[in-house]
């Protein structure tokens, strides 16, 4: 589904990722761990287009993304708060993103009901705009809005970050059903390897721009990741 070929993008004359040759196949679910500066921001930015590497290319389903926009038909992603609309409340935002979507308000509010574990209490119907949020009510908003879009392709840049430890183990469930039950492609970047070894059947750890691991999830790869990340 994504394949990179040559990738390599530079700031300040400092290479950041560089990445030779990388692919992910349809269904898969893949967690993307690094130390801070590791380059996976930068990675998830050049496989949506955000940014411009200085060579190499993604592919999408076999397309360019910097040639073509098919591939935002089918792909959902959640990096931070500048990809929400923050001067709506989550009901006006969320209706955006179905409408966009040819989905009804109807169909909008069965899904919300559906996510009412998730949000908890703290999303609808609380009179705030999303700007007023918190951190984590904001990545749920986010999370949710890109479960709305039933894409094929689902991108989340440390979702686990600043969400309660009740809504981690609601969207470890979440993913869970994506991957296993859906088969959705994921990638999921996060600095909780507990979280992200049990969320994902291959793990990518980034250092300096580079994948210098690529492993199938099995039992020893929590110990194998902490082991690493003790001595760096």
């Amino acid at each position: 589904m994504i394949e990179i070929k040559e990738l390599k993008k530079v700031y300040g004359g400092v290479i950041v990722v560089d990445v030779p040759h990388l692919n992910i196949s349809k269904g898969e679910s893949i967690g993307l761990v690094g130390n801070n500066g590791a380059g996976k921001t930068t990675l998830f930015r050049a496989i949506l287009d955000l940014i411009r590497p200085e060579k190499g290319e993604v592919l999408s389903n076999g397309e360019n993304v910097a040639q073509s926009e098919n591939w935002k038909n089918y792909t959902a992603a959640y990096l931070d708060e500048s990809f929400l609309i923050d001067h709506l409340t989550p009901e006006e935002y969320f209706y955006f993103i179905g409408g966009l979507h040819q989905q009804t308000r109807a169909q909008v509010d069965e899904f919300m009901a559906s996510f009412a574990d998730f949000f908890n209490g703290e999303i609808l119907k609380r009179g705030k705009y999303i700007r007023d949020l918190s951190k984590g009510n904001q990545c749920k908003v986010g999370v949710a809005a890109c479960m709305l879009q039933n894409p094929e392709l689902l991108m989340l840049d440390e979702p686990f970050a600043n969400i309660d430890p009740s809504t981690q183990i609601r969207l470890k469930n979440l993913l869970k059903d994506l991957n296993r039950g859906r088969g959705i492609t994921t990638i999921v970047s996060s600095h909780d390897l507990n979280h992200i070894t049990e969320v994902c059947d291959r793990i990518l750890l980034m250092e300096k721009g580079k994948i210098i691991k690529d492993i199938a999830t099995s039992s020893g790869t929590l110990k194998e990741l902490e082991d690493y990340f003790a001595v760096v």
